[in-house]
């Protein structure tokens, strides 16, 4: 097990996409990835461009701001789950309709190579294959990762 300098045990790097598309979005995002590094046992290590993409699903709303973080965490999947709603909750998320518009969404994409699947939370996210915004943010992630290792 690796010992980051700010004395944590590091046992996974998790990958988080922050996506929203209501109200200042930038902001939102800016406040998600700080809320992020005020976690205990988590460190952010990096973070991915921020693009627009188009919402999914059916319904009509307006287009998303996206972006990957990697997260050095000693948190368990469920833990780290936990934490990223109650941030989402603070930054006025509403779960009202599924697909449905929002201020932030953080999901859990890949969590070290685990696979797990769940009634709450499955991993790798089963939306991976199907976003290629997703694809690309992780793939610049992947550099950043090992450089900070």
């Amino acid at each position: 097990m690796r010992m980051w300098p700010w004395n944590a045990r590091v046992t996974e790097i998790a990958c988080v996409a922050l996506g929203g598309n209501l109200g200042d979005r930038l902001a939102f995002l800016a406040a998600a990835r700080t809320a992020l590094t005020l976690l205990p046992g988590v460190r952010l290590i990096a973070a991915s461009r921020v693009e627009e993409t188009a919402p999914l699903g059916s319904s009509r709303q307006a287009p998303y701001l996206n972006q990957m973080v990697a997260l050095a965490t000693s948190l368990s999947p469920d833990a780290l789950l936990v934490r990223l709603q109650a941030i989402e909750q603070r930054l006025g998320r509403v779960r009202a309709i599924h697909w449905g518009s929002r201020t932030i969404d953080l999901d859990i994409v890949r969590f070290g190579s685990r696979r797990m699947s769940n009634p709450w939370l499955t991993v790798p996210h089963p939306g991976l294959a199907d976003r290629d915004f997703w694809q690309r943010e992780l793939a610049e992630l992947q550099p950043l990762i090992a450089a900070a290792s």
